[in-house]
């Protein structure tokens, strides 16, 4: 009979700091959890900013920065097709990113049912293809016909959902509606069994208090925080969600993206850099501006010659 894996306390991996997030400060990094809140919350709006800033590396609502971009794989199962596009455009023409190069991927099958094993199968070969660090189903409730309040039900769908975090390293985010009216915990207003609010890892909460739109961030393993303020803006080019105190805040008093560091920094130079040049200049891990290099170079936004790395245009 084999031994089970067993070591002292003392030899178990670290989780440096820049591992433990995928939007710093607003999502774990490979976490599932849920977005949730009433009808009329923004909460896919939410999830397509979230989608959108781990895709093209900017921080989320303007106040959350990305380490590491990376595929996302979406499914928007109650928006037609070319109302996501649209959402999507506007929230990369406010955030200033290329739409051409944003690396989402979305499903366009009318249905896709998470209670159906050939669904589920389908959903995990796309997932195994794409390998995205983040995948966002929206909403719960068009993803199967279980009863929700049955924790028996509920329980075998956020497993499969679990499994595939698990096992391809992604992070999940399931937008979810929750009941109207007050309670003592934003994950106590979630629709269903009580399945969902301890599955997540890390969950968004949004609800209304008269006109304001007000965000609750709930981790496993950190510090929680609620009452941020959010404000759908319109800059003529689309909406997006953004911290109400960033609207109209000067750039660079934004937390900047690994990509805003590293553009910058090749802008002030006045020759080539090196790589541990441009390392020390961004104040970047170095599996970061790795990461970061090759999305610029991918888009053209860069060039590296010989070890040297200059903008692509001068």
């Amino acid at each position: 009979m084999s031994r089970l894996d067993v070591r002292r306390a003392c030899e178990l991996a670290e989780q440096s700091a820049a591992q433990r997030w995928l939007i710093e400060g607003l999502w774990a990094e490979s976490a599932v959890g849920i977005v949730g809140g009433e009808p009329k919350c923004c909460k896919s709006f939410l999830g397509l900013c979230m989608a959108v800033s781990v895709a093209a590396g900017v921080p989320c609502l303007g106040r959350f920065p990305v380490a590491t971009r990376g595929p996302v794989l979406l499914f928007a199962a109650e928006d037609a097709p070319h109302i996501v596009r649209a959402r999507l455009q506007g929230i990369c023409a406010f955030a200033g990113v290329p739409w051409d190069s944003l690396d989402i991927h979305v499903i366009v099958d009318p249905v896709v049912r998470l209670d159906v094993p050939a669904d589920r199968a389908r959903l995990l070969a796309e997932v195994e293809r794409l390998r995205p660090r983040l995948v966002v189903l929206d909403p719960f409730v068009r993803l199967h016909r279980i009863d929700e309040n049955t924790a028996s039900e509920v329980a075998p769908l956020l497993a499969y959902l679990r499994e595939l975090q698990r096992t391809l390293g992604c992070a999940v985010v399931l937008v979810h509606h929750a009941r109207k009216g007050g309670h003592a915990r934003a994950g106590q207003a979630l629709r269903g069994s009580s399945e969902l609010h301890a599955w997540g890892d890390s969950n968004l909460y949004l609800r209304r208090d008269g006109e304001r739109l007000l965000l609750s961030i709930e981790h496993r393993a950190a510090a929680s925080s609620s009452g941020l303020e959010l404000e759908l803006a319109d800059r003529g080019s689309g909406l997006t969600l953004h911290v109400r105190d960033d609207i109209g805040a000067p750039t660079a008093d934004r937390p900047r993206s690994p990509a805003e560091r590293v553009l910058d920094a090749l802008a002030d130079a006045t020759a080539p850099l090196t790589r541990r040049e441009l390392r020390d200049a961004c104040r970047l891990r170095n599996a970061t501006l790795v990461d970061t290099l090759a999305a610029l170079q991918a888009d053209g936004r860069v060039r590296v010659d010989a070890g040297q790395i200059q903008l692509a245009i001068a």
